[in-house]
């Protein structure tokens, strides 16, 4: 028996369990505790394997099909996730009607019915007065010769930012009294009387400085006239686009493009005029606005509808409760009767009912 024993694998395990003391060499069953530690190595080492393999796969699993796709890169949540290409084309999907109004726009197509509205509003406009008509910018140095007029039309469109017609009037009025509209004048002056004269305007500090650096380079570049093309204009301190298409079309009789201030920027939304692809509104400035409507609107409507729709804008179509059920046009306009209403329009609809 101890022959046998001999012939054993030399195991490290059994050489420890040959040298253990009082061993049991009998040809009875192997020793309990002997096979429940054998079992426990084993399942150790299977236990390893199953860990190891998995940690050698999975560089591969996350090559094949862990990559994000490139659309992922291009937008991202406000939280930082990632949308998938499948949940980013659901959100941006519009509604069909907006998309192809809106495409529509961008193609350069009119908008539906917009010749009844124009000439609704141009009969409304013909009931009532508006300030636009007797002191918008276009009236400044009115009877000035054609040199001076163009500078005064020009400090007038500077004065006009963030200011009503009347108050931009009465400071044109007063520096024409103080003989003050003119760049050699304006020139000479000291800074405090200009801003003086020109109170209460808008930041009427900024604007009387812009206005010395006005009148010093038209000085200084263009003999005291002001410039012709509208990149030289927009060069100028404290004009911006508005005010120089203004200024090139009243000044230069050149007209290269649509003035769209504050007025005309929230009409024309307000009628869907311009709206964008896949947005339910709309343009977001004054100069967006003047891009997408300028690739549809005839050229020979480009000067009348500023003033058509200031004066609009100033009577009826108000910023805040817009006269809508004094409004003709309301039943063709998308906004009508959906913003705080003036009291005489609310009862006006109800007649109506």
């Amino acid at each position: 028996m101890s022959h046998i024993l001999l012939k054993m694998p030399n195991s490290r395990f059994y050489s420890k369990r040959l040298l253990q003391p009082n061993a049991n060499f009998s040809t009875s069953p192997p020793n309990p505790e002997l096979r429940v530690f054998v079992r426990r190595k084993r399942q150790k080492n299977a236990l390893q394997i199953s860990k190891e393999e998995p940690k050698n796969e999975a560089p591969i699993e996350h090559k094949s099909c862990g990559l994000p796709d490139i659309e992922e890169f291009a937008y991202k949540e406000a939280n930082g996730s990632a949308l998938s290409r499948k949940e980013k084309s659901t959100q941006d999907t519009p509604f069909v009607g907006t998309e192809v109004a809106s495409l529509n726009r961008m193609r350069g197509e009119p908008p539906v019915n917009w010749e009844r509205v124009l000439e609704g509003i141009r009969k409304m406009r013909t009931s009532e007065d508006a300030p636009v008509d007797s002191m918008g910018c276009e009236k400044a140095g009115s009877s000035l010769p054609p040199r001076e007029r163009r500078f005064a039309v020009l400090i007038s469109s500077l004065l006009s930012s963030q200011t009503k017609d009347n108050v931009t009037h009465g400071a044109i009025q007063r520096l024409l009294q103080n003989g003050l509209l003119t760049a050699e004048a304006i020139d000479k002056a000291d800074e405090a009387t200009i801003k003086d004269l020109i109170y209460p305007v808008g930041f009427y500090t900024r604007k009387a400085s812009n206005m010395k650096k006005i009148a010093q380079i038209c000085l200084t570049k263009y003999d005291g006239d002001i410039p012709s093309s509208l990149d030289e204009l927009l060069l100028l301190p404290g004009i911006g686009p508005k005010m120089a298409h203004l200024v090139m079309n009243v000044g230069w009789n050149n007209v290269q493009g649509i003035c769209v201030d504050t007025h005309v920027h929230r009409i024309c939304n307000r009628l869907g005029w311009v709206s964008q692809p896949g947005r339910k509104q709309k343009t977001s400035s004054p100069e967006q606005t003047r891009e997408v409507l300028q690739l549809w609107l005839p050229k020979e409507e480009w000067v009348p509808i500023n003033p058509l729709l200031v004066g609009f804008g100033q009577t009826i179509c108000t910023p805040i409760r817009p006269r809508c059920g004094m409004c003709s046009v309301s039943e063709l306009c998308p906004s009508a009767f959906k913003e705080s209403s003036s009291p005489s329009s609310k009862s006006k609809k109800s007649a109506q009912k």
